[in-house]
């Protein structure tokens, strides 16, 4: 992957970036660090920060224990956030906590779409104007959304949690317009497919999801939605989008002298994107069609 611009030295930076227990956030915190960045990682249990600092060689990490649901803890983690940069301010925020529900939207609940939106959506914005006042201390400073590839295109079983990326994309463009005469400047990632610990939550959510719905719902879709489980899990492990490549954007976007507002991160999410802007609805909704078409001996059934 190859970024034109001219690189700004991390040496004496600070970054908050939240999310890092695992997968995308850990790889990303230990890659910061590893450039020369002083990171502070956000983690939800005291093991995963320990674990993650003690994986850290150069000792540029410290975490804090962060729920982006809960206002207390990020008040909380802004304070620690405070105290440690002092009067320097933070260079950069990586707003990248996030879950996937993934699920016909018909079985998702409230309760659960409402999950959703808390984390990747509400939360990721209630951290932000937590930080935000420790951005403009740090002078001409960043702000990095990590969104999605369904941040631009939606696809079955996978409505929820494109409605809070494409709201992600939709805060992210709002924030760079309103932060950019403080200097700030705002940066979304947005990953296609790959494989990391999430999937295993991703089916685990989504089965839970059709149990909890009414026999006659789930029957509707389960054939379907447990095959395009399958499909998409073996799309992220056969993905040649790896961790590393997201932290290497996330990095772009921290220190590039004139960051670009999206990096689109996988050939699927650079042609996805492109299709949704040139292709008409009609045309897109028949290529997502075989995903919610039953198999021929499923139909059968069906009829009988």
């Amino acid at each position: 992957m190859l970024f034109t611009s001219k690189p700004l030295s991390p040496q004496g930076r600070h970054v908050l970036i939240t999310g890092a227990s695992s997968g995308l956030g850990r790889e990303t915190a230990l890659h910061l660090a590893e450039q020369g960045f002083q990171v502070v990682a956000g983690v939800r249990r005291q093991e995963d920060g320990e674990r993650l600092a003690n994986a850290c060689p150069s000792g540029r990490i410290s975490t804090l224990l962060i729920d982006v649901t809960d206002e207390e803890s990020i008040g909380r983690a802004a304070a620690q956030v405070a105290e440690k940069v002092g009067d320097t301010g933070l260079w950069g925020l990586v707003n990248n906590a996030g879950i996937c529900i993934s699920a016909p939207l018909e079985c998702v609940s409230s309760d659960l779409l409402r999950r959703q939106l808390e984390v990747n959506l509400i939360g990721q914005l209630a951290v932000t104007r937590a930080i935000l006042p420790l951005l403009r201390r740090g002078g001409a400073a960043r702000l990095v959304n990590v969104t999605s590839g369904l941040g631009s295109v939606a696809i079955p079983y996978l409505g929820a949690y494109s409605a809070a990326q494409f709201a992600k994309e939709g805060v992210s463009d709002a924030l760079r317009r309103e932060l950019a005469p403080m200097g700030i400047q705002v940066s979304v990632v947005s990953p296609g497919a790959i494989w990391t610990p999430i999937w295993g939550k991703i089916a685990s959510e989504g089965e839970r999801a059709l149990a909890d719905a009414p026999d006659a719902v789930a029957d509707l879709y389960r054939d379907t939605y447990l095959r395009f489980l399958q499909a998409n899990e073996d799309g992220a492990r056969n993905s040649a989008t790896k961790p590393a490549d997201v932290a290497a954007a996330v990095h772009a976007a921290l220190t590039a002298a004139k960051p670009r507002t999206r990096y689109r991160v996988g050939a699927d999410v650079r042609r996805g994107t492109l299709l949704a802007r040139l292709l008409p609805d009609s045309v897109i909704d028949g290529m997502f069609r075989p995903i919610v078409t039953a198999a021929p001996a499923a139909k059968e059934e069906q009829r009988a």
